[in-house]
């Protein structure tokens, strides 16, 4: 190299290090957004549990149901939503390649041939060869910028993913729920109505007898149409709740209907354990994927900050030309062209700027969101399930407390003390009792799978600042 070119070379360097002196790229070290939190959740016994001990990654055995774990996987085998959300993650990891490539250099390679004819003129004919060689060398880490933030990008969708099995899981169990509780109180409405018959035989036969006017009969008939019409409503329901439970198994609505069972003989009540700390929320997939977020448009900042800075690029070129196509691999040409480019006037570089602090701006606000609907989540599910757990303390009582006139009664109508009417009355009163007991254990069982889902699940807790 001569004294002039490395002179040159120097002076070019020092220009370049004077335009990054003025730009500014500094950014302040990646930091979660602030958002309000608590240390625990509502307390209603004084027991403490650690975050490792409240909740296990396949919290649906809790319920202790085979049927159920089998409808979970082959849930998680067949639903379309969460093949989606599988394709969008293997999306998200191509776009990773792509941003990485565009630190690599690039090569094209052509070749081509002019044919010329004019008047009075002989005929002339050229063929070249050439390619050329383009490199943008990432000195100042842009590209770098743009591939840590598709990396966090990737990052998000996996969470995505694993918020769509939550969802799933939880839909699903709680639809299955339904369909079990659905079945029972369809058997139970049958039997509420075959004691509504005999009372109406009862009163039919008094009547004859002129013991009672005929409004009582048109009034016990009137309320057989309304049990009636209340249990093809129930049946409609459990159609329904079938359907969308088919769907969530990847499976043509009618095509697959759940065995008849009844709720409370399958479905076991899983502990909660009291005292759940605040620190659970960070395992929720929508609250990780929303900080994936944040650190996404950081790196973006980053990057559109980085495009200040001057950039510089080596084109190499070689090639042949020949008038005859046997000469054309004969001799070659070369070239190779380094250049700077500064941006000295550019407002599209610091509009991006803008624009990428302003999308910061909107991940961290929803970021910020995700976390206070957590919160709402949990504290919601945990006040719905303290208010059915002790109601089922009270309907638990009543239903005893009618089973125990029930009996005494029967035991009476064989003394001929009471007649026949009158345990019907009480029989009806028990039934709707034990009804009322069946829809508060699909609440309590609703309300224990909303909880696991507003916790997130079992996922294990991610800290992104460590990624």
């Amino acid at each position: 190299m001569s004294k002039t070119s490395g002179m040159k070379a120097v002076a070019s360097l020092l220009l370049c290090a004077g335009a990054a002196g003025c730009a500014d790229v500094s950014m302040p070290a990646y930091q979660r957004p602030e958002a309000p939190m608590k240390t625990a959740f509502s307390e209603r016994e004084q027991a403490r549990v650690a975050p490792g001990e409240a909740i296990q990654p396949d919290w649906w055995k809790g319920f202790r149901d085979p049927q159920l774990n089998q409808l979970v996987d082959r849930a998680i085998d067949n639903n379309i939503d969460l093949r989606i959300l599988a394709a969008r993650i293997r999306q998200a990891e191509t776009q990773i390649g792509e941003a990485r490539a565009g630190a690599l250099p690039t090569l094209d390679a052509g070749a081509g041939a002019s044919f010329e004819k004019s008047t009075g003129q002989k005929f002339s004919k050229q063929f070249n060869l050439g390619t050329q060689v383009n490199w943008d060398i990432d000195i100042w880490g842009r590209v770098e910028k743009g591939v840590q933030a598709q990396t966090s990008s990737f990052r998000a969708s996996e969470a995505d993913w694993r918020a769509g099995y939550l969802n799933l899981v939880s839909g699903l169990a709680t639809t299955y729920f339904q369909i079990l509780q659905l079945d029972q109180q369809i058997d139970q409405q049958k039997q509420t109505l075959a004691k509504n018959r005999d009372i109406l035989a009862t009163y039919e036969a008094m009547h004859q007898n002129g013991l009672i006017p005929n409004t009582r009969v048109l009034q016990q008939r009137a309320e057989i149409n309304r049990l009636t019409t209340d249990m093809l409503e129930l049946s409609r329901a459990r159609e329904l709740a079938g359907n969308a439970l088919a769907t969530l198994l990847g499976t043509p609505a009618g095509e697959f209907r759940v065995p008849h069972g009844y709720l409370q003989d399958r479905v076991s009540l899983p502990p909660v354990p009291a005292g759940l700390p605040a620190e659970l929320l960070r395992r929720r997939p929508d609250i990780v994927a929303a900080e994936y977020r944040v650190l996404e448009a950081y790196d973006l900042v980053g990057q559109a900050k980085l495009a200040q800075l001057p950039s510089i690029s080596l084109t190499g070129r070689g090639g042949t030309s020949s008038l005859a196509l046997t000469d054309l691999l004969r001799s070659f040409t070369f070239g190779l062209m380094p250049s700077i480019n500064f941006p000295i006037f550019d407002p599209s570089v610091k509009a991006r700027i803008r624009s990428a602090q302003a999308g910061s701006g909107v991940a961290e606000e929803q970021y910020r969101k995700t976390v206070i609907a957590a919160l709402e989540e949990v504290e919601n599910a945990l006040v719905n399930l303290d208010a059915h757990r002790k109601q089922r303390a009270e309907l638990q009582q009543q239903v005893d407390h009618l089973q125990v006139v029930s009996a005494q009664i029967e035991a009476q109508l064989k003394e001929g003390l009471v007649s026949q009417l009158e345990l019907f009355e009480t029989q009806r009163s028990l039934l709707s009792a034990q009804l009322a007991l069946l829809a508060n254990h699909q609440q309590i069982l609703s309300d224990t799978v909303t909880l696991y889902k507003a916790l997130g699940g079992g996922w294990p807790p991610v800290e992104v600042a460590n990624r």
